[in-house]
């Protein structure tokens, strides 16, 4: 989930940036535009740090199983055809 503090933070900068009759509504405008950012921000299909790091680990074992896989099956192959032309050669 999204950081509250961040979410405070973005929107007071907002508020800095604000033409000074718009900041003279005070807190209210400030309020509002948390609410609006906690709003939108929540729609969004975002994953935190700690959640990215795990996946990305994840997919470096993955990839990394993977590329034994198929060294394993490039072996077995290799020995396979191997075996099959012995056979041809006794035949």
């Amino acid at each position: 989930m999204l950081d509250p503090k961040k979410i405070e933070q973005i929107a007071r900068q907002f508020h800095n940036v604000m033409p000074k009759g718009v900041k003279e509504f005070g807190d209210d405008v400030e309020k509002k535009l948390r609410t609006v950012l906690q709003s939108q921000l929540s729609k969004l299909d975002l994953v935190n740090r700690e959640e990215f790091d795990i996946q990305t680990q994840v997919l470096l074992r993955t990839r990394e199983k993977l590329a034994a896989m198929e060294q394993r099956l490039n072996e077995l192959e290799a020995r396979l055809e191997g075996d099959d032309k012995k056979n041809q050669q006794v035949e």
